[in-house]
């Protein structure tokens, strides 16, 4: 099962081809950070015919990806349109790039004598 994997923004999108596969017969599952897709390929049975050419496979698949940290295990989803699978794997709040602001200490001035300065940190 061929596939590209991509991030786009805030998600990371997969896309398998499945021509000609039932998407009823495919099983998405996440176990830990193990993202599985398996599924069954079934060509149509002709009785009474001589094959002349038969190149379609058929059978069983699994696919397995370890998708590491900074994942929403939660939200992914998936859709199947014309033979492609995509899965959308959200990236978790905690692991998105975020700014970190920078905060000063305010310095003071104190006036120890007349005519003599001291900067306080």
């Amino acid at each position: 099962m061929p596939m590209d994997l991509y991030r786009a923004g805030d998600v990371y999108v997969l896309n398998a081809d499945m021509p000609g596969i039932d998407p009823g017969s495919v099983d998405i599952d996440v176990d830990g950070q193990l993202l599985t897709i398996r599924g069954e390929r079934t060509l149509a049975n002709h009785e009474n015919v001589k094959w002349l050419t038969r190149e379609r496979t058929s059978g069983s698949f699994l696919r397995q990806l370890n998708l590491g940290q900074g994942i929403d295990l939660d939200n992914i989803s998936a859709t199947y349109a014309n033979g492609v699978l995509s899965v959308t794997i959200p990236v978790s709040e905690a692991a998105k790039p975020r700014k970190i602001e920078i905060s000063s200490e305010k310095q003071e001035t104190v006036t120890l004598k007349e005519g003599e300065k001291r900067l306080n940190a």
